[in-house]
């Protein structure tokens, strides 16, 4: 029977969550599993994830490689990609338990790797360097071998996603065992595209992971601006662009993150009107340069890397998104109640404007 409108609860958006200590100290991710959890209903099963940083210090200075293997014949081929380029330190499943509610798992499976010298060097990529033969590698793979899906590829962290509940994602995984300094969640409700296991966030290169509450109506431009730089956005979510869009500016170009956070959520046109002539210039600046990097659509998204965590509303502020304090500890989520769960007495407790970044880093001087 078809249900009508009002008879079946249609979320305002999907859920996302993040905590960090900026000190760098590791914390279980029970805590954010808790947090997402408290938003269930923000979600309907089809999709939910997890990015954690400093979770692999025995393995820091190699990239951790997460996938997913539809079949045998995928794995083979990828490990046959894999022996050819790079160095395997270690490789195997990711550990798992049952839930009930995940089920037709793919073969999940993770390697500790660096590039083979002699690749690299082949490569000619200059200063670019391992992370630029990493991406290339990793877009290749995802793009050539039929049945495998490489969603992690940083150092000293990884993704965790699957098609369920976030909660039930995060038990799947057995979270509550990995420890880090920073973790990102994603409950989700697609509006645009099925559940599947590869369409969960985060979406990740490298370092970065993107966890998005919303839709991109400028996904075809964006997407065409980042193909020309050698990204393939094949994975059916406006989400995927986004990810690509900070390794470009960030990683490639040298730009900051608040740079490259004011290109994707600039000013309107009559707000920079009113600007003093420093400001003007510099919006103008980035407006006309980089105009089809503009993202437009209702969004709020957190950005995490080893090195910073991000928060962006869009210019309007159509999805919702908190912030809080108390000590060391930095905390975003769809809604206050995700933060209280955790912290029922933050120092400070404030929503994200729209169109202007909060960016949080880590103290490296400890």
């Amino acid at each position: 029977m078809l249900q009508k409108e009002g008879q079946t609860k249609i979320s305002s958006g999907c859920a996302i969550s993040a905590i960090m200590n900026r000190k760098g100290d590791r914390f279980s991710g029970a805590q954010i599993i808790k947090s997402i959890g408290l938003m269930h209903d923000r979600s309907n099963g089809l999709g939910g994830g997890f990015a954690a940083y400093g979770i692999y210090p025995e393995y820091k200075n190699l990239y951790a490689l997460h996938v997913f293997y539809d079949s045998i014949q995928a794995k083979n081929a990828t490990e046959e990609y894999l022996n050819l380029n790079f160095n395997i330190e270690i490789g195997g499943r990711i550990p798992t338990r049952k839930v009930k509610s995940i089920i037709n798992a793919p073969l999940i499976w993770r390697y500790f790797v660096l590039p083979n010298k002699a690749k690299l060097i082949e490569a000619e990529l200059g200063d670019e360097g391992e992370d630029e033969f990493v991406a290339r590698a990793v877009l290749e793979i995802n793009g050539r071998i039929n049945g495998t899906y490489i969603f992690s590829s940083g150092k000293n962290m990884g993704a965790f996603k699957a098609v369920g509940y976030p909660e039930d994602v995060g038990d799947f995984y057995m979270l509550e065992k990995y420890s880090g300094h920073l973790w990102t969640a994603h409950g989700r409700f697609p509006t645009n595209t099925p559940g599947w296991w590869g369409g969960a966030h985060p979406f990740t290169i490298l370092d970065w992971s993107i966890v998005h509450n919303g839709e991109i109506s400028s996904y075809d431009t964006n997407r065409r601006f980042v193909e020309m730089f050698g990204y393939n956005c094949s994975l059916q979510t406006d989400t995927e662009v986004i990810t690509y869009l900070f390794d470009y500016f960030v990683r490639k170009q040298k730009l900051t993150l608040l740079t490259a956070a004011n290109i994707m959520a600039a000013p309107m046109w009559s707000e920079i009107d009113q600007m003093d002539d420093v400001d003007k210039e510099y919006f103008i600046a980035l407006r006309r340069t980089y105009s089809r990097a503009l993202i437009n659509g209702p969004f709020s998204i957190i950005v995490g890397s080893n090195d910073a965590l991000l928060a962006l509303n869009d210019r309007l502020k159509l999805r919702a998104l908190m912030a809080a304090e108390k000590g060391d500890f930095f905390y975003l989520a769809s809604e206050e109640a995700a933060i209280r769960v955790l912290e029922n007495n933050p120092d400070k407790l404030w929503s994200v404007e729209g169109g202007h970044p909060i960016i949080v880093e880590l103290d490296r001087n400890r």
